[in-house]
């Protein structure tokens, strides 16, 4: 049996995506080569890999979500860069997982949306938002139909 000891032992690998008006990977890409200090950068469709120890990689992470903080999404890497167990020069084809990413950058919009609005947000508002509605009866579609219009 090949005995398995990869170079990047002790490393971690970061993604970090970007769903922004006005940031883009390229911009992800020069912030983070700026500061990368041995660390391994490489520029994707969506934002950046960032590979190197731990501490390295979360001070590179740091600087890049300060960029735009609503828009800048940051996921582990389960299998680092060129993984023979994972690599799609290995296994052919896109890379497993690529899929998941396209989803969830989808998503990310609502949540940049629903992370200003509390950003900007005072506590008694969100205590107000976060009380649930209580009714013995059934909400009227006319009444539904203004609280729609009304938050809209």
């Amino acid at each position: 049996m090949k005995e398995y000891n990869p170079e990047y032992v002790g490393t971690e690998t970061k993604y970090v995506f970007v769903e922004s008006p006005t940031t883009t990977p390229q911009d992800l890409a020069i912030t983070a080569y700026e500061v990368a200090m041995g660390v391994m950068i490489k520029e994707t469709c969506f934002g950046v890999q960032v590979t190197g120890t731990p501490e390295e990689v979360a001070r590179v992470v740091d600087r890049l979500r300060k960029l735009d903080p609503f828009h800048i999404f940051i996921k582990d890497r389960g299998f680092p860069p060129g993984d023979e167990r994972r690599c799609r020069a290995n296994l052919g084809g896109s890379r497993p997982g690529y899929l998941g990413h396209e989803y969830e950058i989808g998503l990310s919009r609502f949540i940049s949306h629903g992370l200003k609005e509390t950003d900007t947000m005072k506590p008694d508002d969100l205590k107000k938002k976060a009380q649930p509605i209580r009714r013995d009866e059934p909400l009227e579609i006319d009444e539904l139909l203004s609280i729609i219009e009304k938050e809209a």
